[in-house]
């Protein structure tokens, strides 16, 4: 970033921020402890000046080098069983869509693009499972018809953790939501 510091901060360049940080703690460039700070330093940034030093150490930014998946991004399951876990990154708005199939997104090793995310559900005839980091604060936004919801999280997560609103709908299928795998409870009831 060649940019005077001075300069106010715009919503791009923080996201550009964002994904070089992303990348470097998916790569192994930075702890988990570091990756937050650096993050939560970059969405609360006012100039331009205060977005150089968390990426000085990291490799270059390329310009237009922010992928379209660091604001959003689907992952869906049609006709099928699709699992995502482990370190991968999430978008600061993930779009999650199952139909007439299983969807498994597991939250809790993802690179969270900021302190809060949002992530809309759209299940027909499916069931989806989201495991969040224990720490996390859900928001439950859902609506659900003919269908099973069951969304454990609420305000139990500690206060530093990130903020994750669980927006959409269900039809004719399930949806769980909760921090262990033990709270899943795929064949009772929800």
């Amino acid at each position: 970033m060649t940019h005077d510091p001075a300069l106010r901060a715009s919503d791009a360049d923080r996201d550009e921020v964002a994904a070089v940080l992303n990348e470097a703690y998916a790569d192994g460039r930075l702890t988990s402890p570091e990756h937050a700070d650096r993050l939560e330093a970059a969405y609360q940034a006012r100039t331009m000046g205060e977005l150089v030093p968390l990426t000085r150490d990291l490799p270059e930014v390329r310009a237009g080098s922010v992928p379209a998946t660091a604001t959003r991004q689907t992952v869906d399951a049609v006709f099928s069983k699709v699992v995502k876990r482990g370190r991968w990154i999430a978008s600061r708005h993930t779009h999650l869509v199952a139909r007439f199939g299983a969807l498994i997104v597991d939250l809790s090793e993802a690179v969270l693009p900021g302190r809060e995310i949002t992530v809309s559900v759209s299940a027909y005839a499916a069931k989806m499972i989201i495991r969040v980091p224990p720490d996390a604060q859900v928001i439950d936004e859902v609506g659900a018809l003919f269908a099973k919801r069951r969304v454990s999280g609420g305000d139990s997560g500690g206060g530093d953790g990130p903020v994750i609103r669980v927006t959409g709908k269900v039809m004719f299928g399930k949806v769980v939501v909760a921090r262990t795998v033990h709270d899943w409870n795929l064949h009772g009831d929800a």
